[in-house]
């Protein structure tokens, strides 16, 4: 028999003291890094992510450049030090799925077509792993294309959603997340309504994935609004 999961809502509240659909706190701030492009750090909860850009600059060898447009490469990866036991530095199976994710999630939002024969490239560090990084991540990679000047439709907002103990829950933490039913990641451009990411993993009923995703979208509401002011905020400083 495999190891009974732990119980992570009572009484209606998860671990941390939350309600189901409330987000964990959230920071956001750019121009971090003064040698990118573009830059940004966000947290939600213990979850830490930085995100840098480099570009639109000039793709070599020239092989691998596109005539008619510019080409969007990511990168994820996890420090060592952003779990409890020591991750190994190089690259994995999961840090390279995850890289391709966020490219598909980011690639929607971006004009790549204005830069012919160039690259944007993304690196995604995580600092800290507490749940939902690859949401984070896209948070913090967002701001810093739009730190950058990269001409975008809108920024991408993200956010996970889940069940835990059969409870449809908004921002999962680490702890959450091993001990839920289902987990989703979710991601658009709110000002198009467009979904750029969906990701599921376990099982729910349509209605708790119709539901899950109208929790999302409020939430990536709320989300868009504090992108908007960490952007705002550079420049009033």
């Amino acid at each position: 028999m495999g190891k009974p999961k732990e119980k992570v809502i009572i009484n209606g509240k998860r671990l941390d003291g939350r309600l189901p659909n409330q987000l964990r706190e959230v920071e956001m701030k750019v121009g971090v890094i003064s040698r990118a492009n573009g830059s940004a750090m966000v947290s939600f909860g213990n979850t830490r992510v930085i995100a840098a850009v480099h570009g639109p600059r000039a793709l070599f060898p020239k092989h691998l450049q596109e005539v008619e447009t510019s080409i969007l490469r990511c990168r994820y990866s996890m420090a060592p030090f952003s779990v409890d036991e020591r991750k190994y530095p190089g690259p994995d199976r999961r840090s390279i799925e995850l890289s391709k994710v966020m490219r598909l999630a980011l690639e929607p939002a971006i004009f790549l077509e204005e830069f012919p024969r160039a690259t944007v490239d993304v690196y995604v560090y995580v600092l800290q792993a507490d749940g939902s990084t690859r949401v984070t991540g896209l948070n913090a990679a967002s701001l810093a294309l739009a730190d950058a000047g990269v001409p975008m439709r809108d920024l991408v907002v993200a956010c996970s959603v889940g069940k835990i103990d059969g409870t449809l829950v908004l921002d999962l933490s680490g702890k959450e997340d091993n001990n839920s039913e289902a987990d989703v990641a979710f991601a658009m451009l709110p000002s198009k309504k467009k979904i750029t990411l969906l990701q599921m993993d376990g099982l729910l009923t349509e209605d708790e994935l119709k539901e899950l995703l109208k929790m999302a979208r409020e939430a990536c509401k709320n989300i868009y609004e504090l992108q908007k002011k960490a952007l705002r905020e550079k420049y009033i400083r």
